[in-house]
């Protein structure tokens, strides 16, 4: 079983930091393990259902790995949810600020002030509005449809934090799970419940001291439950093959 999981931090962060797509204990890894298969990550920090279109789409090394897939899973949708008082062209530019002290200065004040904000402003606007992302899911999973209808597609429902780098504020989640929920039911793609499986991991301070990544504890139970969906997936697509 051939994995290609479009993702964001979750996929790779651990308990203390970010890894290497190789690590086998990253959930991405687990799943695939369980299934006896292999994974391949295409992934960034703060990526949303936007950025998983732009990397299928630009991104060649995608290209190449499509005819060798058996599953895309969508594990993006979480970033989406945050809090982001700062237009995204905006905060995701302080990078190309120059000199070099003006954006480490500017980037400073926007991680002093990101709290205060979210909490001020609700959690509003999140980074990536609910309808937005459905619409960049379902190009997602058109667009590999149309070029390998064999691929079958899986997707998750957003995950939980409690950031203290957005005052613990998460206000834009609920929407976003209504919204992705009526999407995958809509397009036929499974989805994996993330808070069911990490919820008490991540608000008892289990995992990463972030607030928002997981520990071991959370990649292996989310491994495990891909590799369950993925299971019930393949069962319910030979079943309906057979004449």
């Amino acid at each position: 079983m051939r994995l290609l999981v479009l993702g964001d931090s979750l996929t790779f962060h651990g308990p203390r930091g970010p890894l290497p797509a190789d690590h086998p204990r990253l959930w991405p890894n687990v799943a695939a393990s369980a299934l006896g298969g292999h994974a391949e990550l295409v992934a960034g920090f703060g990526w949303t259902a936007r950025d998983a279109w732009w990397a299928l789409t630009g991104d060649p090394r995608v290209w190449s790995l499509l005819p060798r897939t058996d599953v895309l899973v969508l594990a993006v949708g979480h970033m989406d949810t945050l809090p982001s008082p700062l237009p995204t062209f905006l905060r995701q530019g302080l990078r190309y600020l120059r000199p070099d002290g003006l954006r480490r200065h500017a980037r400073s004040a926007y991680r002093t002030l990101q709290p205060h904000l979210s909490r001020l402003l609700g959690g509003y606007p999140v980074a990536l509005p609910p309808h937005l992302t459905v619409r960049y899911l379902d190009s997602c999973v058109r667009s590999v449809h149309a070029l390998q209808p064999g691929i079958r597609a899986v997707g998750m429902t957003p995950s939980v934090h409690r950031s203290p780098a957005y005052a613990n504020v998460h206000t834009g989640r609920p929407a976003a799970e209504r919204a992705v929920r009526s999407w995958a039911e809509s397009a036929g793609v499974p989805l994996l419940d993330v808070p069911s499986l990490v919820g008490d991991h991540v608000r008892s301070r289990r995992g990463n001291p972030d607030g928002m990544h997981w520990g071991w504890e959370g990649h292996a139970l989310v491994g495990a439950a891909m590799a369950d969906l993925i299971r019930s997936v393949a069962v319910s697509h030979s079943g309906t093959a057979e004449p």
